[in-house]
């Protein structure tokens, strides 16, 4: 979901689809002003075991946004994204990350095992990613 989008998340979906109504209560009873919280988002895929692109389309049937992305790359405030570029890349994680690439990219699933591997933070790959100028792609709630 782009900034440019909000307000009109649901246009992204067929109208003919529908979200299941316990996972949208579900979601409008953690919403807050800034909206559903990327962590807050996956614990509600786990509990009703589904997949986060089910969670992420039904937060934009709701038009509620995404907010606190768990790789610093959207829904903060004021500044929307808060990773930063590391320092340093240690050659084992820029290899890991390397070899994930797809088109040049990584998606964010493969970063999170990446940060899982690894045993770091998941905000330390997307740091890692911004060093090495690799772009992050295909969000697992689908906000990109």
């Amino acid at each position: 979901m782009t900034h440019e989008m909000k307000g009109h998340y649901a246009k992204k979906h067929s109208p003919e689809r529908s979200p299941r109504p316990e996972i949208a209560a579900a979601l409008r009873e953690v919403a807050q002003p800034e909206g559903v919280p990327c962590a807050v988002a996956h614990d509600i895929a786990a509990r009703f075991e589904v997949p986060p692109l089910e969670i992420g389309f039904t937060l934009d049937t709701l038009e509620i946004p995404i907010c606190n992305c768990q790789m610093g790359l959207f829904g903060y405030q004021p500044e929307r994204r808060i990773v930063k570029p590391a320092e340093s890349v240690s050659p084992e994680l820029e290899a890991e990350i390397r070899s994930e690439l797809q088109n040049g990219k990584l998606h964010c699933k493969e970063a999170w095992d990446i940060a899982k591997r690894l045993k770091i933070p998941r905000m330390a790959v997307s740091a890692a990613c911004e060093r090495l100028g690799v772009k992050i792609a295909g969000c697992q709630l689908g906000a990109f």
